[in-house]
């Protein structure tokens, strides 16, 4: 990390890159996606670029997030797919110091569609507004709207990626604001070593996988499966496997099924046959 970034140069000279992103449901295990994202790079408590994108998650958004974000369906028609901006968003981000309010949620997120996308992360630090308020502060809630109004930070709208983006920003001011009277930190380093050091990505899991699906992954082919679903239907389906991951001891797959033209999770363990599927196939 020091060799890309100077960690004794001052906050004040530091770019920051503030990003939320929204999504259709609460993890990516169970194929949630992104539908918004939103980043906001700044220095010296100026604006020096910005990007923000609705995305075309290819599901369903859940009550739950809709119930947050109100994004539609109608919002999202023919918005691009994460993929199409991955390298725009990458390129904002490169060289600066992410931060994010609740950072592991969106960093969850963020590195599962990289990953599906094949654009390798930002690398740098990354600060999480969530736990500088734990440490500098004993407010009744940390919820990004509860702090923005007992910090007096003027906020964007609420519950999506610019506005939260907008409103973390000027909690991060009003933090380091307070760590520079009350602690002296005024570095990067000091910064990161208040917070308890970089937040990181989730580490990938090891997961043994069988050889059709695994070869499929490496090779981005597809499979032919026979798959039996929660109400014990069985079907025939020819995939893009794109990750897998393990929750609770049962492995999931995110996939392209040709069969709903859409992006679906199957749990491995109701797969009965998986074979490489031929070209053209």
């Amino acid at each position: 990390m020091e060799e890309l970034f100077n960690l004794d140069q001052p906050l004040i000279e530091t770019e920051f890159v503030l990003f939320d992103v929204e999504t259709t449901g609460l993890s990516p295990a169970y194929g949630h996606r992104v539908c918004e994202v939103a980043c906001l790079r700044v220095r010296g408590g100026e604006q020096v670029g910005r990007f923000e994108a609705l995305v075309d998650p290819g599901r369903r958004i859940s009550p739950g997030a809709y119930h947050v974000n109100q994004i539609t369906a109608e919002m999202l028609a023919g918005a691009p797919r994460f993929a199409t901006v991955a390298r725009e968003v990458v390129a904002l981000m490169e060289g600066g110091v992410l931060v994010a309010h609740n950072a592991p949620f969106d960093l969850g997120f963020l590195a599962m569609e990289l990953e599906l996308a094949r654009v390798p992360p930002p690398e740098g630090p990354v600060v999480d507004t969530l736990t500088l308020c734990r440490r500098v502060y004993r407010f009744a809630s940390n919820s990004l709207p509860a702090v923005a109004r007992t910090l007096a930070v003027d906020t964007g709208p609420g519950h999506r990626a610019m506005g939260d983006a907008w409103t973390t920003w000027g909690v991060l001011e009003a933090i380091l604001c307070e760590l520079g009277q009350r602690w002296q930190v005024r570095t990067l380093r000091e910064l990161l070593n208040f917070q308890g050091g970089s937040i990181p990505y989730p580490a990938p899991q090891a997961l043994v996988l069988p050889p059709a699906l695994a070869e499929a992954l490496a090779c981005a082919g597809e499979v032919r499966m026979r798959y039996v679903d929660a109400n014990g239907n069985e079907t025939d389906r020819v995939v893009h496997p794109l990750r897998v991951q393990e929750q609770h001891g049962t492995l999931y797959l995110t996939a392209h099924c040709h069969r709903a033209g859409a992006l679906r999770t199957f749990r491995l363990d109701r797969v009965i046959e998986l074979v490489v599927a031929e070209a053209g196939g």
